[in-house]
């Protein structure tokens, strides 16, 4: 056996078992009150999910917190992976089919959605992380560092960045780095928490420990807290923004009640100009 199998292996068993123990609970939790695009199946319930912590509740952070009705039993999606995928299927935008898609940090109910459709979709669907532990992606999903993407400018449609922005301390960087890569006039759905009454972003990089950033920033692994000046960030390094709220995505109510995703939470869409 050879290194580079020694390396995969584990990642891929745990990979297969954490499939298979998401089947079994689909399959226990079936019904009608509940539906998962990413999967295709119907269920009785969701799980809570989240983070539950004060400065979540006094910045009213949206994209943030614990969330009745958030995990799907089948898929592990959460409510963010949904919102993501009706945005992606919306006939109100034109996102999908996409020549070449970057999906930067995937999660997993979406990234085996995109897998499974990549033929009809996608002509290139590209993923990468800067690491793997704590997650079960298969071997394909590449390592990288989102300050340095190692593929040539303009080389992507699309680029997915969900909830990821916010664990960088350079995330200006980050964001000139996709504006790079993208093609002109391609997209990028870059969606982050942020709070709706904080006028300015709020970043300290001598907060670095559990409990302080748990504190002012509302995860351990934050580094900042977004404002209302968020789309202006974006703007400063070259996108035009979009601000997409559930209700323009061509869905009825029903749908959207169905998949529960939070009716609050807007999706910053950017686009490279042409």
């Amino acid at each position: 056996m050879n290194a580079l199998a020694k390396k995969f292996i584990p990642a891929k068993l745990g990979y297969v078992l954490r499939n298979l123990k998401l089947t079994i609970r689909g399959i226990y939790y079936s019904g009608k009150k509940h539906y998962c695009p990413l999967c295709g199946h119907s269920y009785r319930r969701f799980f809570s999910g989240g983070f539950d912590l004060p400065v979540i509740t006094e910045m009213q952070i949206i994209g943030a917190g614990r969330r009745n009705d958030n995990i799907c039993p089948g898929c592990a999606s959460t409510d963010r992976d949904r919102l993501i995928h009706a945005l992606l299927i919306s006939k109100e935008f034109d996102f999908l089919p996409s020549d070449a898609l970057l999906h930067i940090a995937p999660e997993p109910a979406l990234y085996s959605w995109l897998q499974k459709s990549k033929s009809e979709l996608l002509n290139k669907y590209i993923q990468g992380v800067k690491y793997h532990e704590g997650f079960y992606y298969n071997s394909d999903v590449r390592l990288f560092d989102l300050l340095a993407i190692p593929f040539d400018n303009e080389s992507f449609d699309l680029v997915i960045c969900n909830h990821v922005l916010e664990h960088i301390e350079a995330d200006q960087k980050a964001m000139r780095e996709i504006y790079r890569i993208l093609k002109p006039g391609g997209k990028g759905i870059l969606q982050v928490p942020w709070s709706p009454i904080l006028e300015k972003t709020y970043e300290d990089l001598s907060i670095t420990s559990v409990e302080d950033r748990e504190k002012y920033f509302g995860q351990f692994d934050h580094v900042r807290l977004y404002g209302r000046d968020y789309p202006e960030r974006l703007k400063s390094n070259g996108f035009e923004v979009q601000i997409v709220e559930p209700n323009m995505l061509g869905f009825d109510e029903k749908y959207l009640l169905s998949i529960s995703i939070n009716p609050k939470e807007v999706i910053f869409v950017v686009t490279k100009q042409v």
